[in-house]
């Protein structure tokens, strides 16, 4: 399929753009497939094309010839870049604006619930049957001598954990939703502060003895400490739609073969 796309010419008002160049490009757009990576590279070229040819309709000369960072832009970068800045108005999100986002996606702002952990784990292999059954046998056994004595934890951890935790008594710190195994987050987050897990926790790493410490509860963040993030994905929005109207305009009033310019698409210039 992609040996039979590349036979096609890929052309934007008369001027062809060469397979070379599209499978270049290709690396600067991964996708599930060659086909697909050919396409969004094959579309993105259409797309710088478009804006350079109308850059120098306009005789436009490019005003900067270093990025944001400070780094070396080409010619035809700056021309894009000065062109963008001309062509294409973006408004400066205001604070009502953000405050009005902010309120309608309360969810968007809420800190993370964090739960203090402390386990000691026993490495094994879920397909060592033995090693397996092994470390359940000896983490109920702790569990015993944990019940009767919930001071002992750290030390039990020193003496027993396979974890690098047995250094800190088994202590992990404060652990958040998604940076842990599923297995260990859904017993922690279940437990109540200092309360240790009825039953030994079993993940890929093997067999755990489980306890929560201090909970801190999911929070909404203030708005005055979000309100410049939320100004910038505004104005950022803004660029993206103004962006995909404007190369929409040009894409019409252009000549353009061999890929389609999706009626949606938003800017593909890197």
């Amino acid at each position: 399929m992609v040996d039979q796309i590349e036979k096609d010419a890929v052309c934007v008002g008369g001027e062809v753009i060469s397979a070379d160049r599209i499978a270049a490009e290709m690396q600067n757009h991964p996708a599930d497939d060659a086909e697909a990576a050919w396409e969004a590279a094959a579309r993105a070229l259409i797309v710088r094309e478009l804006l350079l040819g109308e850059a120098r309709r306009l005789g436009i000369e490019p005003e900067e010839t270093s990025d944001h960072r400070g780094r070396k832009m080409t010619e035809e970068d700056a021309l894009v870049e000065t062109l963008i800045e001309r062509e294409v108005s973006v408004p400066v999100a205001t604070e009502a604006e953000a405050r009005r986002f902010y309120e309608t996606h309360p969810d968007r702002f809420t800190s993370e619930p964090l739960v203090e952990a402390e386990h000691i784990l026993f490495s094994a292999s879920p397909d060592d049957a033995i090693a397996w059954n092994m470390a359940l046998s000896d983490a109920r056994g702790l569990m015993r001598r944990l019940r009767d004595d919930p001071d002992g934890f750290a030390e039990l951890a020193r003496t027993h954990s396979a974890c690098p935790s047995r250094e800190q008594g088994g202590n992990l710190g404060q652990i958040g939703p998604g940076q842990t195994v599923s297995e260990f987050e859904r017993a922690l987050f279940a437990l109540g502060e200092g309360e240790l897990c009825a039953e030994p926790v079993c993940t890929p790493y093997g067999v755990h003895i489980v306890r929560a410490g201090r909970k801190v509860e999911a929070q909404q963040l203030p708005f005055e400490a979000v309100d410049a993030s939320i100004r910038a994905y505004l104005e950022e929005s803004s660029l993206r739609r103004a962006m995909a109207q404007y190369l929409a305009i040009l894409a019409s009033q252009a000549d353009i073969r061999g890929v389609a310019l999706p009626a949606s698409e938003g800017p593909l210039v890197q």
